[in-house]
């Protein structure tokens, strides 16, 4: 419990901040402004994908229906693939967690593994995927205007918009894997032998394939793997395998692998997994080899020597505050939320009750709630994320939403 403690006193004034940030791309950059730029079958579109997905703090659940959102807006397949692999490998919450706790190299080359791995997949499935227009995907215009037109708020209403997303939305969303990357990192800290990792000290490589083994098929979001990333290597995990954690722990899980694959088909599929492999070992050997290694190990080491020396009142004062926002955002928001559900059922008596599976966070039923609401004939509709629970009023035609689910890579049960 103790290291615990010690790893959240480290994050919780860096982690507050991103939140905040993100808080504040959220609500100030207009949302088709992730979309307008990524139709064409270009370089340009691939590189303007992985621009507007590296600061964006989606975890590898979330990037899914947005990413399958920007397909149906007519991204073409290159673009999509850029923006799934550098959008979860690194946020602006992930970048100033990453400073925190690894140094300024890490923060540094992080980003920077997430731009080039995602260009590479990019380009590669623009060059191999020679269908890759042939099932393109063009968004439905509004005929009243309400979805594609920019919202004219106040510069008050879009500050509380940004603090509601940046502190009750995100915290649910990646609450609970921060916390569980803590959690584990904590054990590791204390369970793991000091000397388990030198049988890898001569063979990098191996290091790596076991990372590799480990990170790539289990749901790790790019924050909630730091903890993990800094326990390994304070028990002697080589820096390049540790960046080889941080770039393929949040960049893939098996529930985003399949839905690739449902998606965007088999080739594509394939080289999201290859871009993402290699890229991180690349990176991951040219850490090991070719940059000195006190670079990466000085900061793990004034961050052990600073958890031993004690915190202060304003870290401490941090992690409450972060404390009490994760209880309010996991546990009494979502109570709200479905409460206020419950209520707009109660009031009408024409909701049809559908399921949608596949749904992981806040983002998959936002995306969900905003691809029903689109099609013809709903006057409304709410998703509940813990009972996957579609409530739909009005009356529409039954295959049109499960047209409109499917696309975002989910599935529809009427």
């Amino acid at each position: 419990m103790e290291q615990i403690l010690e790893l959240i006193n480290e994050m919780s004034p860096y982690l507050l901040l991103g939140f905040l940030l993100a808080g504040f791309m959220h609500a100030f950059i207009p949302g088709q402004a992730y979309s307008r730029y990524l139709s064409k079958r270009s370089f340009g579109s691939v590189v303007n994908a992985a621009i507007l997905g590296i600061p964006l703090p989606l975890c590898s659940c979330g990037v899914i229906p947005t990413a399958m959102s920007l397909r149906r807006e007519g991204a073409s397949k290159g673009a999509v693939t850029s923006f799934l692999v550098a959008t979860p490998q690194t946020g602006v919450d992930s970048i100033i967690a990453t400073y925190s706790l690894m140094g300024l190299p890490f923060a540094i080359i992080r980003p920077i593994a997430a731009l080039v791995t995602s260009l590479f997949a990019g380009q590669m499935v623009n060059t191999f995927d020679k269908e890759v227009d042939a099932h393109q995907v063009h968004a439905k215009q509004c005929e009243d205007g309400c979805c594609c037109g920019e919202k004219h708020e106040s510069f008050l209403h879009r500050c509380k918009e940004a603090i509601e997303y940046a502190f009750v939305e995100m915290m649910a969303d990646i609450g609970k894997w921060l916390l569980i990357g803590l959690v584990v990192a904590g054990l590791i800290t204390v369970l793991v032998p000091d000397s388990f990792f030198e049988i890898f000290a001569g063979n990098s490589f191996l290091s790596m394939l076991l990372v590799l083994c480990l990170a790539v098929p289990m749901y790790l979001c790019a924050t909630g793997s730091i903890p993990i990333a800094v326990a390994l290597m304070l028990k002697g995990l080589t820096p390049g395998a540790g960046l080889v954690l941080l770039m393929a722990g949040p960049a893939s899980n098996m529930a985003s692998i399949l839905v690739i694959r449902k998606v965007l088909g088999g080739r594509t599929q394939m080289i999201y997994l290859l871009s993402i492999i290699l890229g991180a070992i690349a990176f991951g050997l040219g850490i090991d080899y070719l940059l000195p290694r006190e670079w990466f190990t000085s900061s793990l080491v004034a961050t052990a020597e600073c958890c031993h020396e004690g915190t202060s009142i304003f870290s401490w004062g941090c992690t409450i505050l972060l404390v009490i926002l994760l209880v309010n955002a996991l546990l009494l928001h979502g109570h709200h939320h479905h409460h206020h559900e419950e209520e707009i059922v109660a009031q009408e008596e024409s909701v049809a009750i559908y399921h949608v599976e596949g749904m992981n966070c806040n983002h998959c039923r936002a995306n969900a709630e905003n691809a029903l609401r689109s099609v013809e004939g709903v006057e409304d509709a709410q998703v509940d994320l813990a009972t996957k629970e579609a409530r739909i009023k009005g009356n529409p035609k039954v295959e049109d939403l499960k047209k409109a689910v499917e696309d975002l890579g989910f599935t529809f049960v009427s």
